[in-house]
């Protein structure tokens, strides 16, 4: 069969990866991709965003039996829904499920009338008002953009100020334009975040393995928030009883509420969870797979992706089975210096040749391109450097030692990636 790969980062990188070990697939394309999925797919350059007629015309012309959408953009945009309407298989919620996603704003309703475990919150299109609210119930508060904001427009507030400020960054500012035209304010959770990631065909939910990643730039979870600086699998906050509260009292019933609403949900759902004392808590739904943490998930899947994305498509979920390796798996992001504010692109990246000759360890491009025959980065997050261990901690000493023998430019990497599974765990 062909396949066609919608998205150019790591997360794509790596769905590229593990759809061409499938004996099914004969040919992968991929737009846009980078320089690091063009050794495994033929990449173009078309767009993404909403010229979804061409991309349809693409799918029809070179006989594509699965479309496979990575980003949040074209979903929230409705890709899906015009691929359907060409009977064109496609892999990915329609526009209105993605909202689950696109609007912090559905999302937080949507928990409520479902009574899905979330924070408390209230939702302003007044910043005055907002910043009335805040000061009323103080600090620490956490402040959402409702659209989406490349993973930006979280702000979680321990000071009064940092969100009265943050309210001025989305709604006055407009620092994420339209996206900040409503925000929600709620309550700050403590505890341990994870991530939690399955496939489902609107009825049926089939969890993929548990995962963490780190978002805030610096080490220690310092700084401000990115879109993700490396992620390990399996998380270990995620207890067999903690993974059982999840399907019970919160995938199954988002898919179950979605479907009861009229909006089947298909595809990939994450969820990001705090978790405290055992029971864990919605932070927010993104309609598609994480990004880094598929780099961590996706290489522990011993199983064929390819079936079980076209049961998810029609259906037979329910007949199938994912099978993992026990083998835990660390992704470290290595970042243009500058990100995730504004960074120089165009550098030269070197030691991949030599990272390609170790054992269990894979490197997954994100903002990289080719220029006059070298590999050069081209955006924030440059390389998702994957390693498979025995433990955690063979993980992250093979990790590591792979990201030491690359170098670029202004190259930036947090140096403590998988240190909550090393103390929490003995994997």
């Amino acid at each position: 069969m062909n396949v066609l790969v919608i998205g150019g980062g790591g997360r794509e990188h790596t769905l590229v990866w593990k759809i061409a070990q499938s004996p099914l697939v004969k040919k992968i394309y991929c737009i846009p991709g980078n320089a690091g999925i063009d050794k495994l797919a033929e990449c173009l350059k078309m767009d993404i965003e909403g010229n979804f007629d061409q991309l349809a015309e693409f799918a029809k012309e070179k006989n594509i039996n699965l479309t496979v959408v990575g980003p949040e953009d074209p979903l929230a945009n409705g890709i899906v829904d015009h691929f359907q309407k060409f009977d064109l298989k496609i892999f990915g919620p329609t526009k209105s499920a993605t909202e689950i996603e696109s609007s912090k704003v559905f999302s937080k309703e949507f928990m409520i009338r479902h009574n899905i475990p979330t924070a408390k919150a209230e939702i302003f299109d007044d910043p005055d008002k907002a910043k009335s609210y805040i000061k009323k119930v103080g600090a620490p508060i956490v402040v959402k953009a409702d659209g989406l904001a490349k993973g930006k427009g979280v702000f979680p507030c321990r000071e009064l100020q940092k969100a009265i400020d943050a309210v001025d960054l989305i709604m006055i500012n407009r620092e994420f334009g339209d996206a900040g035209n409503k925000i929600v304010v709620e309550e700050f959770m403590e505890g341990e975040e994870a991530s939690f990631i399955a496939f489902t065909d609107g009825k049926t939910v089939l969890p993929t393995a548990s995962s963490q990643d780190h978002k805030p730039i610096f080490d220690g979870d310092k700084g401000p928030n990115t879109g993700g600086m490396g992620a390990y699998s399996p998380a270990p906050v995620v207890t067999d009883e903690v993974h059982e509260l999840i399907m019970e009292t919160i995938m199954k019933p988002t898919i179950k509420g979605m479907l009861a609403e009229g909006i089947p949900y298909k595809g990939a759902l994450y969820a990001g969870l705090m978790i405290s004392d055992g029971k864990p808590r919605v932070v927010e739904f993104n309609a598609r797979f994480g990004d880094p943490e598929s780099q961590a998930v996706l290489p522990r899947m011993k199983s064929d992706i390819v079936p079980i994305i076209m049961a998810c498509i029609d259906g037979t979920l329910d007949k199938m089975e994912i099978e993992w390796t026990e083998r835990p798996a660390v992704c470290v992001v290595m970042a243009s210096k500058g990100y995730p504010g504004s960074y120089e692109k165009g550098k030269v990246i070197s030691g991949l040749n030599d990272v390609s000759k170790m054992t269990d360890v894979m490197v997954f491009h994100a903002g990289t391109a080719k220029k006059d025959g070298e590999i050069v980065t081209s955006g924030g997050r440059v390389l998702g450097v994957t390693a498979l261990g025995d433990t955690i901690k063979d993980a992250i000493d093979k990790a590591y030692d792979a990201v030491k023998k690359i170098s670029f430019d202004g190259a930036y990497y947090r140096n403590d990636i998988g240190y909550r599974a090393l103390n929490r765990s003995k994997i």
